[in-house]
Formats: C-alpha cells, sequence, structure tokens
C-alpha cells in the first residue's frame, strides 16, 4: 500500500509551517509568501551528519575557556571582520546580489589556507569544474590542495567530505543543494533548511569549517527562510554597487567576533584587493570648490569613514517635485527635506532634490543628517561649503541637533585626513580631550539655523 504524502505550507520569509493555504503568514504577517512543499518523513533518519552521542550537561566552572583555534586567511580585512581568522568548526553564510564578488573572494580565502597547507573542498553546483578552474586561472590561484566538485546532491558531497576530510568546505551555493529524500525543488524553503542544518551538524560534528554561499531576493535579503541566518555562527554581506570597483563586507552576525564591522574591497583582475584606508579612496576625486558637497566622519562598525554626501536642487518642471537619493535612505531624505522647509523657510516643494554617497557604499546612520542638510542648502544657494570642513549631527523633527556616539574617533580621523574645522552637535562638546582641540578648531551647534547660518548668511538663505 502506498503511503500518502503529507503536504504542508511554509513561510518563505520566516520558515513557519502551517497545513493549510492563508493569504498572510500568521508568525511574519507578510502577505502571499506561503509555498506548498512535501513534509520530510520522520521514519527515516533525518540528518545524515548529526552525531548519535548524546550530549552531556557540564558545570558552569568545568569548562575549558581555552582560546579558539583559528585558521589565518592572511586577507587582512577578512580576518579582523571574522575576528582573527576562520574558528575551526564553524559555519559561515556569505551573502550578497549576483556578480559582487563571492565566489571570488571565497576562492582567494581557498587559495591562502591551501598555500599554508590546508585541504580546501570546493563544491560549486552553479558552474562546472572547467568554468570554476578557469575563474582561478584568472585570479592566478593554483594549488595542489584545493579540490573542486561539481555536485549539488548533498549525500554525494557528503560522501566525499567523508572520505578527504578537507580543513575547509566551501558551498557555491546553498540555493542549489538538496536532498533527494525531499520531494520539493532546489532552493525551496524545506531544502535550504534542510541542507543548512545538514552542513551545520557536519561543520560541528567534524570540526571542519564551511563557507556557504547564499543569493539575495529582488529586496536584498538573503534568500530561504530566516532560520538560515539563526544556523550559522557568521553572516558577511557583500555591499556596493557592481558599476563602481569598491565592495563593502559587512558583518551581520559573528559568533566570534565583533558585528556591524565592516572591510572595504576593490575588485580588480586579480580579484578583491584589501583598502586599509577606506577616507582616501572615498574623497581622491573630490572637487573643493563644488557647491553641494559635505564631507561627513561616519561610523561603520568599529571604523571611522570619512564620505563625501552630494546635493543637487533644481527648479522642477512639474507639479510634483522629484526626490531621489543614492546610498541613503528615501525616507530619512523626505524626512530632513521637511525639517529645511519648516525650519529655515527654504522653498523645496518647487525645487527636485537629487543627493547622493558618492563612491557607491550604502549609509544608514543618521549622524549623517545635518551634512545632509547643510549640502542640499549649499547647493540651492550656490554657496560653497569650506572644503576644509567635516559636519556631523543627527537632526531631530523640531530642527535640533542630537548629539551622535564616538565623536572622539570621528574626530580623529578628520586630523588624519588632514581637515582643520568640524561642526557638530553641542551636547558632544563635553569631555573632549583638550589634546584635539589644539589639532582642529571645532564648533558646537544646537539647532538646523544655526548650523546653516554657520556657512550662509541668513541673507542668502532663502531664495
Amino acid at each position: 500500500m502506498v503511503t500518502k504524502q503529507k503536504t504542508v505550507w511554509y513561510c518563505s520569509t520566516c520558515g513557519s509551517k502551517q497545513h493549510k493555504w492563508l493569504g498572510q503568514c500568521p508568525a511574519c504577517n507578510e502577505w502571499n509568501t506561503l509555498h506548498e512543499e512535501v513534509e520530510v518523513s520522520q521514519k527515516t533518519r533525518r540528518f545524515e551528519a548529526q552525531h548519535l552521542e548524546p550530549a552531556r550537561p557540564v558545570r558552569l566552572k568545568e569548562v575549558d575557556l581555552q582560546e579558539t583555534p583559528r585558521q589565518m586567511t592572511h586577507i587582512g580585512e577578512l580576518d579582523r571582520l571574522l575576528g582573527g581568522g576562520i574558528v575551526k568548526g564553524s559555519l559561515t553564510l556569505v551573502g550578497g546580489e549576483p556578480g559582487i564578488g563571492k565566489s571570488t573572494l571565497l576562492l582567494q580565502v581557498s587559495n591562502a589556507l591551501a598555500k599554508q597547507g590546508f585541504l580546501v573542498l570546493y563544491v560549486s553546483g552553479e558552474e562546472s569544474v572547467a568554468q570554476t578552474s578557469m575563474r582561478a586561472k584568472r585570479l592566478g590561484i593554483d594549488s595542489d590542495n584545493l579540490l573542486l566538485l561539481s555536485e549539488t546532491n548533498y549525500s554525494l558531497i557528503k560522501a566525499q567530505i567523508d572520505q578527504l576530510q578537507p580543513d575547509l568546505v566551501i558551498v557555491d551555493s546553498i540555493q542549489i543543494v538538496y536532498k533527494a529524500e525531499i520531494q520539493s525543488a532546489p532552493g525551496s524553503v524545506s531544502q535550504v533548511r534542510e541542507t543548512a542544518t545538514e552542513f551545520m551538524h557536519l561543520a560541528k560534528g567534524s570540526g571542519i569549517s564551511v563557507f556557504i554561499i547564499g543569493h539575495v531576493t529582488k529586496t536584498g535579503e538573503i534568500a530561504g527562510p530566516r532560520v538560515l541566518e539563526h544556523l550559522v555562527d557568521t553572516v558577511l554581506y557583500f555591499e556596493g554597487d557592481k558599476q563602481h570597483n569598491y565592495r563593502m563586507m559587512r558583518v551581520v552576525k559573528n559568533r566570534f567576533g565583533p558585528t556591524d564591522d565592516i572591510a572595504l574591497f576593490q575588485m580588480n583582475a586579480g580579484g578583491l584587493a584589501e583598502v586599509p584606508n577606506p577616507s582616501q579612496i572615498f574623497l581622491e576625486e573630490r572637487l573643493k570648490d563644488n557647491p553641494g558637497s559635505v564631507i561627513i566622519p561616519t561610523i561603520e562598525g568599529s571604523r571611522p569613514i570619512l564620505v563625501e554626501v552630494q546635493a543637487l536642487v533644481t527648479q522642477t518642471g512639474f507639479p510634483t517635485p522629484s526626490r531621489r537619493c543614492a546610498g541613503l535612505d528615501q525616507n530619512r531624505l523626505a524626512l530632513l527635506l521637511a525639517v529645511l522647509e519648516k525650519r529655515v523657510g527654504y522653498p523645496l516643494f518647487q525645487r527636485d532634490v537629487f543627493v547622493s554617497v558618492a563612491g557607491g557604499i550604502k549609509i544608514l546612520e543618521p549622524a549623517l543628517d545635518l551634512g545632509i542638510l547643510l549640502a542640499v542648502a549649499s547647493s540651492l544657494c550656490n554657496r560653497v561649503i569650506h572644503p576644509e570642513v567635516v559636519v556631523v549631527g543627527e537632526v531631530g523633527l523640531g530642527g535640533e541637533i542630537r548629539g551622535v556616539p564616538r565623536i572622539e574617533s570621528r574626530i580623529k580621523e578628520a586630523i588624519q585626513m588632514g581637515f582643520r574645522k568640524c561642526l557638530i552637535p553641542k551636547r558632544n562638546l563635553k569631555g573632549l580631550p583638550s589634546d584635539l582641540l589644539e589639532k582642529i578648531k571645532i564648533k558646537g551647534v544646537e539647532l538646523v539655523e544655526e548650523a546653516i547660518h554657520v556657512f550662509i548668511p541668513p541673507s542668502e538663505s532663502k531664495h
């Protein structure tokens, strides 16, 4: 007698299971995200890589707190993001848009570890061995310790891992790997969840470091259920415009090091190269006598970076003015423009406003608010902000300038890059060391009007 298969519905966003179709997922409240799948049979052993030895409780004081051994990639920026290197037995997820450089970076990581004598298995399910080999040769990679495998069936991949016992496994990508006993297609919620869990058991049980590449959706999030990010130890996310050469890697989650830190890479013919001084890179093409340009010291993770924000304000020819931005939050820009109209009286309702962060990176920190407002005011009044000035501060709805964290790090970065003046929130003046005040001229402001009038006289502030 044939056993009847049980059909369930999984949410593609959060991975929750429902026994019937619903228009809205009751767990995450997203619409039209439930997809029909065949439930995994529980009669057979579910996870092939799971060790059957039961875990035993250990007293807290008996836990051995030896330093976690790490494998250095000798790619300085990546090692810093990971907290000092790759932790043995860790599971790392690398996400990003197609063509951003995920496979390129992991091939470089494979080569770096293979040169140190580690055995690396690169599993490419989307490309043949010949295609991966051609890419590796373009990058100048040639090592006997780097093995290539073109396979998508998890059971066959695990058989090769059990036979070779590599130190590092790279899976490109998790959305293409499947388990034959699951009826749904590769990339579905159940396939991604099951295969990712298998690799998690494999990494923890065998002490093999595993990197998995994840696709992203059209909204920029990693495809598959949210449980995928919960399973892994570290989530690295590539950001940046493919039209620019710069790629920013951000740590979204890290169990072995800092989070929300970033590293900057530059794409060239030899692969991804580290950028040790991002501020210099972002400012090297800056025009100093250009209205609408403001330099802002921002904090990305633990690193201060100077970025240039450019604004262009023009007369509109349509009833509804355009509001466009690149590298910024669209809603935040609309809020700041409303503050300018209300507090300073700028007639922005008659003008199109375009704002961009130079260099193709995306900055969401509210400390950019004051610099954005000054860039817009500078473009509207056609007045140049002094090229040796940096501006930082968060703007409230009442037009007040709020304090920002880590002001000393921002000012020190500005001093290092040769800036002589700094406009900051008045609340951040307290507690600044005297040696900083000797190296750079600092002025504190409380209101948006006061900050604008520092650079633009009141007679010129309304056009």
